[in-house]
C-alpha cells in the first residue's frame, strides 16, 4: 500500500497550482496568460500543467494522486548544494528551479543532469523555500472591483471577530457567509482562537448547507493549516486565499462582521455569564436582525434567508462519514518494540504492531475523539490502535507473528560459503604452483 497521506499532500498541492486555471469567466487570452504565469512561478512545464489539468478533469481528487513509481523516498542532495540554491531563491524569489539547476550547472557547483528538477523542488519546499512559499505580494495603486457569485454556494466567505469578555477571558467568533446571497451559514463564539474553531464552523456550515464550490479565506494561521487544505482537496472544494493587507477583497464578510457591533452593543447591557448563553443570545439575534432582514444589495430588497432558499442552484450535500473522514488529522509516530506508540501522554497498542516494530508510521484520529486511531504505513494494510490497558500483573509477552520467527537450521550457511570460498582458493593456489614449475623447467 502507497504513502497515502503523503499523495493526498501532493494532490491538494496540485490543485493549489490549478485554482486558477478552473474560472468558469476567463476567456482564450487570459486562460493563456495564466498558465504561463503559473508555469513561472511554480518551475512546471506547460506539458506537465497540462497533464494536471486533464487528470483533475477526469477523475477529480483522485487523479491529482501522484502514479507510483516504485521511490523510496526524498533523494538526497549534498548539504552545500542545498545552501546554494536556497540563497539562489532568496535573492530572487520568482527564480524557478530549472532556472535554479541550470545556475549551479554554469557555475559548477554540480554536474549537469545530476540532481532533477522534482528532486531539488521537493528539498526546497522540505526547507520552507518553494515558490508559494516565498511568494511576494505587490500592493497595487488599482482599486479593487466589487464581485459577486452568481449562485448560492459558489463561493463562501469566512473571517474570525473578537468578541466580548466572559468571566474575564475573550470569546472570538467566526463566521462563514454564502457570498452571492450574504447568508450567514454558521456563526458561533468560542473560548480559543486556534484553528479548531475554524474547522467546527466550517463542519456545521457543511453538514447543514451542502459543500460550497470555492472558499476564500485571509492568510491567517487559522485558516492556513494542513488539516483545511486536506479537508477542501477531499471534499472537492477549491481553497483560495485573499492577498496579504488586501481587506476590500473580503468586503462582504467584512461588513457583515460591522454588523455585528450592533450585537455586541446590546449583549453588553445584560453581561451573559457563560458562553453557552452568549451564543443562544447570538442565534436569536442573527435570525431575527440579519438572516431574515431586508438586504440593501439584494435584489428587492430581500433577505439573505429568502435569497438563499429561493436561488435554483441545487445543494450538493455531503453524508456525515464523508465530512468526518475530510477533517481527520495525521501525525507521524514511532513504534517501539512491544509494537506500541506514544500519543497524547498515553500508550496505544497497534494491531499486529510487531510487523511495525521501528517504524515511522502515521496516526490518523479525530480531534475530538483519540480513543480510536488509524495506523498506516507504507506497504502495509490499514490497522488500528487502541489504547494499552496495563493490569495489576505483567502481562504474556505477545508472540512473535510466524514471519519474524527463528528458523529452525542445523547448518551456519555463513560457514558453509566461507568452506566452499576456501576450497576455490586453494585450488586456484595449486593452480598456480603448477604453472610456475612447468614454466621453471622450460627455461632451464
Amino acid at each position: 500500500m502507497s504513502n497515502q497521506i503523503k499523495a493526498e499532500e501532493i494532490a491538494a498541492e496540485r490543485i493549489k497550482i490549478l485554482s486558477p486555471l478552473l474560472e468558469e469567466t476567463l476567456d482564450q487570452a487570459e486562460l493563456a496568460k495564466t498558465k504561463r504565469e503559473i508555469c513561472e512561478r511554480y518551475g512546471i512545464s506547460d506539458r506537465t500543467l497540462r497533464r494536471y489539468l486533464s487528470e483533475y478533469r477526469k477523475n477529480g481528487f483522485s487523479g491529482l494522486k501522484p502514479k507510483q513509481t516504485g521511490r523510496p523516498g526524498l533523494r538526497s542532495i549534498p548539504e552545500d548544494v542545498l545552501k546554494e540554491a536556497i540563497q539562489l531563491r532568496r535573492e530572487v524569489p520568482g527564480r524557478s528551479v530549472s532556472t535554479i539547476i541550470q545556475i549551479l550547472e554554469w557555475e559548477k557547483k554540480i554536474a549537469p543532469g545530476s540532481i532533477k528538477r522534482s528532486t531539488l523542488q521537493e528539498h526546497l519546499a522540505a526547507a520552507g523555500y518553494s515558490s508559494s512559499q516565498m511568494r511576494i505580494y505587490r500592493d497595487s495603486a488599482v482599486a479593487a472591483r466589487r464581485f459577486q457569485r452568481s449562485s448560492r454556494n459558489s463561493l463562501w466567505q469566512s473571517d474570525i471577530k473578537f468578541g466580548p469578555y466572559i468571566n474575564g477571558k475573550q470569546v472570538y467568533m467566526v463566521a462563514f457567509l454564502d457570498d452571492c446571497t450574504r447568508f450567514i451559514l454558521h456563526a458561533e463564539f468560542y473560548p480559543v482562537l486556534d484553528a479548531t474553531i475554524v474547522e467546527d464552523t466550517f463542519r456545521q456550515a457543511l453538514a447543514k448547507y451542502g459543500a460550497p464550490k470555492r472558499v476564500y479565506f485571509d492568510n491567517g494561521k487559522q485558516y492556513r493549516t494542513k488539516v483545511m487544505e486536506r479537508a477542501c482537496a477531499k471534499l472537492d472544494i477549491r481553497l483560495l486565499f485573499a492577498r496579504p493587507y488586501a481587506a476590500e477583497s473580503k468586503g462582504k464578510i467584512e461588513r457583515f462582521n460591522r454588523t455585528i457591533d450592533g450585537f455586541l452593543a446590546e449583549v453588553r447591557v445584560e453581561k451573559p455569564n457563560t458562553l453557552k448563553e452568549l451564543n443562544q443570545r447570538f442565534w436569536v439575534w442573527l435570525d431575527e436582525c440579519y438572516q431574515h432582514k431586508p438586504h440593501s444589495s439584494l435584489e428587492d430588497r430581500m433577505s439573505p434567508s429568502m435569497a438563499f432558499n429561493m436561488d435554483q442552484e441545487p445543494s450538493r450535500f455531503l453524508d456525515a462519514e464523508e465530512i468526518a473522514e475530510a477533517f481527520l488529522r495525521v501525525e507521524k509516530r514511532k513504534v517501539d518494540k512491544s509494537g506500541c506508540i506514544s500519543f497524547n501522554g498515553e500508550k496505544y497498542e497497534i494491531a499486529n504492531g510487531l510487523l511495525l516494530i521501528g517504524r515511522k508510521v502515521n496516526v490518523i484520529y479525530e480531534r475530538t475523539d483519540t480513543e480510536f486511531l488509524w495506523i498506516e504505513h507504507e506497504n502495509f494494510p490499514r490497522t488500528t490502535a487502541k489504547p494499552l490497558v496495563i493490569g495489576e500483573r505483567a502481562g504474556q509477552r505477545p508472540p512473535l507473528p510466524p514471519m519474524l520467527e527463528k528458523e529452525s537450521v542445523t547448518k551456519s550457511r555463513l560457514l558453509e560459503a566461507a568452506e566452499k570460498r576456501n576450497q576455490t582458493r586453494e585450488k586456484q593456489l595449486k593452480n598456480a604452483i603448477s604453472f610456475r614449475s612447468i614454466g621453471g623447467g622450460s627455461n632451464v
